[in-house]
């Protein structure tokens, strides 16, 4: 497995997600944490080191099966969770909680379930617009200073709020969504982290699950997963972004690759300061995305993805979208 860097961190260029081993998508069935575990184990095996979490998928749950399945193979993986959307014993009806006390309570929480002594890399998971960022920062550097946290990341943070913490502590990443149906951050964002030498990780690297092919309708989408009510997984702009997954089928039928390979293999051709987090809880997923290192995509093929027709649709429903810093 290659390596992508960000900021100084050097991670696989390929990671793995854990937010569906919290339950989070229901279209794979149950939860069978034995499995998550050994999609884990397996990751690393394929040279995966980048794996991340939060407290609040669960909440908890993928924490605890992060720290679980890393029994024992800690030096061999890069840890990346975040805080800040639960609040710990303040504000109970707060939307997020990056207070100096909040974040010292979550980290010690993190650093528990995930049984260790520390988080190489810890974000931000939304802006917390009670609390000025240099302040969030600053309380995110203590811990820096202590050892318990190597490096910061933000995840959704606006240009703005991405100069303001830089100019407090080096940030080492911004997470956000990054893919071939959302190419918002080629605009303003990805020059922004270039110019300061802040690395991207893409989350839903492959469209939530709509870039492999895998869901033909959106009566395929089960009650209480929460795709059934976003904006490009429902009636006629779900038909309309089935001419995107064409297109990418297209080009893996003539690779030998499978769609989602096709989606990752694009993105780690954007540069090597880029690291998607494709989300898995299964082995045979984890071999699937994984495999994309190996699939090269000729400057052709490139460009015929570079120029795919648009998704259609917002990427999140009104109220996440109201959650995303801009």
């Amino acid at each position: 497995m290659r390596n992508a860097m960000l900021g100084s961190l050097r991670v696989s260029r390929i990671g793995l997600g854990t937010m569906t081993m919290a339950g989070t998508y229901t279209s794979g069935g149950g939860l069978d944490d034995a499995e998550s575990v050994r999609a884990i184990h397996r990751a690393l095996d394929l040279g995966v080191t980048h794996i991340d979490t939060a407290e609040s998928y669960g909440p908890f749950h993928s924490e605890e099966i992060v720290g679980r399945a890393l029994e024992g193979r800690r030096d061999r993986a890069v840890i990346a969770t975040k805080f800040g959307i639960l609040s710990h014993g303040g504000d109970a009806t707060a939307m997020f909680d990056s207070s100096p006390a909040n974040i010292r309570t979550a980290v010690e929480g993190s650093l528990k379930r995930l049984r260790t002594d520390r988080i190489d890399l810890y974000y931000q998971h939304r802006v917390d617009r009670s609390t000025p960022i240099e302040e969030t920062i600053g309380a995110v550097a203590e811990l820096v200073a202590e050892g318990k946290v190597l490096h910061i990341g933000l995840s959704e943070a606006a240009p703005d709020t991405i100069r303001r913490a830089h100019a407090v502590h080096p940030i080492s990443a911004l997470q956000t969504e990054y893919s071939l149906w959302t190419r918002d951050v080629e605009s303003e964002l990805l020059p922004l982290l270039r110019e300061l030498g802040i690395g991207l990780v893409p989350y839903a690297p492959l469209g939530h699950g709509f870039l492999t092919g895998g869901i033909r309708t959106p009566e395929e989408i089960p009650e209480g997963d929460w795709r059934k009510t976003n904006p490009r997984f429902v009636g006629e702009a779900f038909r309309q972004n089935l001419r995107l997954v064409e297109e990418v089928r297209a080009v893996a039928g003539e690779v030998g690759a499978t769609p989602a390979q096709i989606a990752l293999a694009w993105l780690a051709a954007q540069g090597g300061d880029i690291a998607p987090i494709p989300g898995s809880r299964r082995v045979a997923r984890v071999e699937e995305n994984t495999a994309a290192d190996d699939v090269v995509l000729t400057a052709d093929r490139l460009r015929r993805l570079d120029t795919l027709t648009p998704a259609t649709g917002a990427r999140h429903d009104d109220f996440n979208e109201s959650t995303i810093d801009r």
